[in-house]
Order: structure tokens, then sequence, then C-alpha cells
């Protein structure tokens, strides 16, 4: 890669993400928060992620109620949670599994405070801004809310974004590979890379090693150093 290029990603703020959304935000250079755009209809990971019990994985899951009209189209500020008892529910799954993990005093109060938080999307996005810190990871962290003006959707959504940043490479996941336009972002001098990720083995409770888990597990298991595994 040249030493002119500057990376952006964008990304969702997904309930606990995995690890591989932070290997994202660690490869760019600027890393856009899509708090503005449409929350996903019907079951996504949007409100939902794993945590690892005796069991196997466990899905905690944050339950939404959307505001009426629209027909049912909501972007994830105007989200609202549902249901109060969900945190209790989820914190009492968070101690029982993890109680025995090495950090698990150091998360578990921060944890306690983000779900008392009552806003679907400002907790994620806190979450997501506390785990980038906690991993030392150093890429400009924007919200899309905070943009002035209309930024468009999908492909125009992207060139629009790299343009405000002067970001001339465009990084996506894998999963985006059907909605990406390259010959579209290359017009506007834009090069399309997609992460290469490759998941970490690293020690877990409970048994054999389980991955594509909430970073949440990472991060009781080996703390501070946990940043040693992206």
């Amino acid at each position: 890669m040249q030493h002119d290029s500057k990376i952006l990603s964008i990304h969702q703020p997904n309930f606990l993400p995995w690890i591989g959304y932070f290997d994202k935000i660690n490869k760019s250079d600027v890393f856009v928060i899509l708090d503005e755009v449409q929350l996903p209809r019907g079951k996504s990971v949007a409100n939902r992620n794993k945590i690892k019990t005796p069991q196997g994985e466990m899905e905690l899951v944050v339950p939404i109620s959307k505001p009426k009209g629209n027909e049912g189209k909501v972007t994830y500020r105007e989200a609202r949670i549902a249901d109060g008892k969900w945190a209790k529910k989820a914190l009492k799954a968070i101690e029982l599994n993890y109680s025995k993990a090495p950090f698990f005093d150091k998360y578990f109060s921060v944890i306690k405070d983000l779900f008392s938080k009552g806003d679907f999307c400002q907790m994620n996005v806190d979450f997501i801004k506390y785990v980038v810190k906690e991993l030392e990871i150093n890429t400009e962290i924007e919200l899309l809310s905070r943009k002035e003006g209309e930024y468009g959707n999908k492909n125009d959504l992207i060139v629009n974004l790299c343009r405000h940043f002067d970001a001339n490479v465009y990084l996506s996941g894998k999963g985006a590979q059907k909605y990406n336009d390259p010959l579209y972002l290359k017009q506007y001098g834009i090069k399309l890379e997609y992460q290469e990720f490759e998941h970490p083995v690293y020690t877990q409770l409970h048994g054999e090693f389980i991955p594509y888990l909430s970073v949440l597990d990472l991060l009781m298991n080996h703390g501070p150093q946990s940043k040693n595994y992206l």
C-alpha cells in the first residue's frame, strides 16, 4: 500500500460487537459510525450478540421498539429499548458466565453503567468508543449524525464520506461485496479494499474455543492485553 493512502471504513453501531469489528477500525484512519442509517428489520446483529457459557454460546438481545409511523423504518438513533428489564437479565447472564474471568471486575462495572443508559444507540456508541480506547486503537472515530448535509445511501454514502475526509481507500467487510460498486468508487479515485481478518484463538473459560463472540469475551479473559490479538 502506498504511504499516502488514507483509509476510511464505516459501520452501524451494533450491540457489543465482535472482534472483527474492532479489527476493521484498527485498519482504518477514519471510522464513521452510521448512527443515522436505518435499523435492519427482522433479526440482525444490530441488537444482539453472543457470550460464552459452559453449555456453549448464548445470545444477549436488547428488545427494540420502533416509534409509530414510517412503516416500521427507524434509524439507530430513533430506536428505543422496549423493555427496561432486559438489562438486569443480560447483566445476570454476564455475571453468571464470566465472574471467574480474570478481568471480570474491571469490565463488569463498565457494562453495568452502559446498560443503565436507556438509550440504545448511545449505549452502543459509548461501548464501541470505550473498547477502541481499551485496545489502544488510534483511529479517528466520527458519527454520521454529527455531519452537516446529506450523504446519500449505499455507494453514494461511501463516496461522499471518503471525499469529506479526503480518504482514497474504502475498507469494506466481505459481507458487503454484493452492495459495493468498485467501478463507481474508482470514478472518484477511491480504491475498494476488503478486510482480511483471521480470527485469533485465545484462552477462554468453559472448555473448547468458540469464535465470533462479542469482544466482551476477549476483554473479560485478557483485559488490556486484548490488543495483542488484533
